[in-house]
């Protein structure tokens, strides 16, 4: 599973009005149609959108958002006329794996409580952006699949509660460096398995040894 994230170039807002959103998720359900995947939980903010995914196979993830991303700039600068006028993305998305277990919750809550975080909303699941709110407000949401793991009990609450700044830090750090999010044992070796050994050591140069 994976947290993938992505934002407008120069931090610029991707969606201004409704009609934008709108637009965005008729994009992201014909990209689950047109390049299957399992989407768990996401949420649309102002300038940048948070997605955890769990793919079937190697490729499939890139495929899929590659696909997003690449429609979804082209019917934008259709839409606004701007077409010609350099990218809609900073870039190629952001991404980091997650351990099937409690961190996955974890992970799903940060990303439904974002319009919260950010102070758009006085509760979680009035946004109507994202995957906590399809769930509050429509029982039949195909597009949605299950999570392999049990959700807990009294979830709304839960998204809704006091959200730790560590953990919050925590995540921030994974979205920025690609390093895997779980225990410690599966962290390491899920980043050995990846190539992701770079995003566990600690930024900047090692410190020189005192002279004696």
């Amino acid at each position: 599973m994976f947290h993938v994230f992505n934002r407008a170039v120069g931090r610029q807002r991707l969606f201004a009005k409704e009609a934008d959103y709108l637009s965005f998720e008729n994009v992201l359900r014909e990209a689950l149609e047109r390049q299957p995947t399992r989407l768990l939980s996401y949420c649309v903010m102002p300038k940048h959108w948070h997605m955890v995914i769990w793919p079937r196979q190697d490729g499939e993830l890139s495929q899929f958002l590659r696909w997003l991303t690449v429609t979804h700039t082209q019917r934008s600068h259709a839409q606004r006329r701007t077409a010609g006028t350099g990218p809609l993305y900073s870039g190629r998305f952001k991404s980091f794996p997650i351990q099937a277990d409690v961190h996955l919750q974890t992970v799903c809550r940060y990303v439904e409580r974002s319009a919260l975080r950010a102070n758009l909303v006085e509760s979680a699941e009035e946004w109507r952006w994202s995957s906590l709110w399809q769930r509050e407000n429509n029982n039949k949401v195909g597009w949605l699949d299950t999570w392999p793991v049990r959700r807990r009990s009294k979830w709304l609450a839960y998204v809704n509660g006091a959200e730790p700044e560590a953990e919050v830090a925590a995540l921030q750090e994974c979205v920025k460096r690609g390093a895997p999010y779980g225990d410690a044992a599966w962290t390491v070796a899920t980043a050995e398995i990846l190539g992701l050994e770079s995003s566990l050591r600690p930024r900047g140069r090692p410190r020189k040894p005192l002279e004696e």
